[in-house]
């Protein structure tokens, strides 16, 4: 089973990275697609989903980290419940400029709520080191 966790991990990675490269290169439909393809592996029932969000997450997060993000240390203010409201929208919103075939629109929200995604590994992390 952990043979199977592994490579369920690394496909969500590659699929990530691809997706990041693509994005940069303006091929938004194809980074859109492997994004929706990461996202069906994640709701997958084939996998442990705890071990592999939370690495997961962590890959996110080096993934969208800069040392310029002027917006991050409020993101770190939210709480995970208004996190949570927050990814919902983005993800609602990014179905809906996908309807309307949006493929850069759609895109930059599901990077955007990814990126609070990864904020909440930032979250878990400063909660277990004020215990």
């Amino acid at each position: 089973m952990e043979d199977l966790d592994r490579f369920i991990f690394e496909n969500l990675i590659k699929l990530t990275r691809s997706s990041e490269n693509n994005f940069k290169l303006g091929n938004f439909k194809k980074a859109l697609d492997e994004k929706m393809k990461a996202n069906a592996i994640l709701k997958s029932k084939s996998c442990n989903k705890k071990m592999i969000l939370k690495k997961y997450r962590k890959e996110l997060s080096s993934l969208y980290s800069s040392k310029f993000d002027l917006i991050f240390d409020h993101k770190l203010k939210i709480d995970e419940i208004k996190i949570n409201k927050i990814v919902k929208m983005l993800k609602r919103k990014s179905k809906d400029k996908l309807k309307n075939l949006d493929y850069r629109g759609a895109i930059k929200a599901l990077r955007r709520a990814e990126k609070y995604i990864s904020i909440k590994n930032n979250l878990n992390k400063n909660n277990l080191n004020k215990s």
